[in-house]
């Protein structure tokens, strides 16, 4: 079928290839045997091919919401101010509800709804709200405010509350991972505070510039290589110097291997300047290299690409319900594999399988989805009349 689309490729494809990866991690999640109660970056039980596996993930939630700035600004080049500042101020309210209420549900089966967790598709969602008010700004300004919220955001670092007093939920939300009992549920999880995503969004808002139509492709990628290269170095220059930029500094450990990874062990939650750094550089080197590149591979990933947040909501229910099918054929309680308030069962110490299995299973997994993720992207091209298929 024939599929009528003004959208950019290669930024299509890029969000394609980190939405196959995400599938990875949080196929690991659900099946590695130390995925429940281990930590993948933790120097003293790690390997170096489970590091890597958790480390290329960390691709996924920046491109993420980057990209989601960029979709943002090209969406309003045809649209006023107002008519861009209530689109991005709806879906950015949608994907909070669907956050609270959806997302927690697949993730941790619980219809209790005993446990909530802020993660991705609420920094997003919250980023777009406040997107929403920053575009009616100047350009210069919007991206003064981006590079302060990115680059300074670890300045707040040694803040650090405590409790679940309004306040200190709040700073929660902002910029503190945590997790505790508040009422009325048995466990919060701040998973994805969100200062730095905002401002990340905001550059990916600024970004958008380069793919205006009519844009010069050869200043585009001159800008692609500079920036790319660019936030590589900075990312060793921060790294190496080890005083600011990362909330753990790298430390020496048992040999050059393991010294190397706690180099690249850069903090998530929340996403520090590093971290930032040493993904989106790589990421924009990536636009810059598969810029009017096409093949059946880019066509592969250009599926996943238009229908991020239909394959994000599907892969994880598909994933969570493979993984209790898994526990019921091979031994074991399918209910240690329910995230109710309490957290996840400590049963699960001995659950899993090994990193080969966790691979087949996630590959078996993006295959098992294409077809309906094709299906949907055709559907969304040829009904653009559709105004409630942009909120999907």
């Amino acid at each position: 079928m024939q599929i009528k689309t003004k959208r950019i490729e290669s930024i299509d494809i890029l969000r394609g290839l980190v939405m196959i990866i995400m599938a990875l991690d949080h196929t690991r999640d659900y099946f590695h045997y130390s995925s429940f109660l281990g930590d993948p970056t933790n120097m003293e039980t790690t390997t170096p091919f489970l590091f890597f596996t958790r480390f290329i993930t960390n691709f996924c939630a920046p491109v993420f919401v980057f990209l989601a700035g960029t979709s943002a600004f090209l969406y309003g080049t045809n649209k006023s101010k107002s008519e861009l500042s209530k689109f991005l101020l709806t879906r950015g309210l949608w994907l909070i509800l669907l956050e609270i209420t959806l997302n927690n549900l697949i993730w941790t089966f619980d219809f209790t709804h005993d446990k909530i967790i802020f993660q991705v598709i609420w920094a997003i969602g919250f980023s777009m709200v406040c997107l929403s008010f920053l575009i009616y700004l100047p350009k210069k300004v919007i991206l003064i405010i981006g590079i302060m919220l990115v680059a300074g955001h670890n300045l707040l670092d040694g803040i650090v509350f405590e409790g679940t007093s309004f306040k200190s939920v709040v700073w929660y939300l902002l910029h503190q991972q945590e997790r505790l009992p508040l009422y009325p549920f048995k466990l919060a999880v701040f998973h994805y505070p969100v200062i730095p995503w905002i401002g990340l969004m905001v550059l990916g808002y600024c970004f958008g510039t380069f793919y205006k139509k009519k844009f010069d492709v050869t200043i585009r990628k001159k800008w692609l290589l500079i920036l790319g290269l660019g936030s590589i170095a900075l990312f060793f220059i921060i790294r190496g110097i080890n005083v600011y930029g990362n909330l753990l500094p790298w430390s020496v450990q048992k040999n050059t291997t393991f010294t190397i990874l706690s180099f690249f062990n850069v903090t998530k939650y929340p996403p520090s300047l590093a971290y930032l750094l040493i993904t989106m550089g790589p990421s924009l080197l990536f636009l810059y290299a598969i810029e009017n590149y096409k093949n059946r591979a880019t066509n592969f990933l250009l599926v996943f690409g238009r229908v991020p947040l239909y394959f994000y909501f599907v892969h994880v229910f598909v994933i969570h319900a493979f993984a209790i099918i898994g526990i019921l054929i091979f031994g074991g309680n399918w209910h240690d594999l329910i995230g109710d308030g309490s957290g996840w069962s400590l049963n699960l110490v001995n659950y899993g399988y090994s990193l080969f299995i966790v691979y087949v299973v996630w590959m078996s997994i993006v295959i098992l989805l294409y077809p309906s993720c094709k299906k949907y992207m055709i559907y969304k091209a040829n009904n653009k009349d559709k105004w409630w298929l942009s909120y999907l």
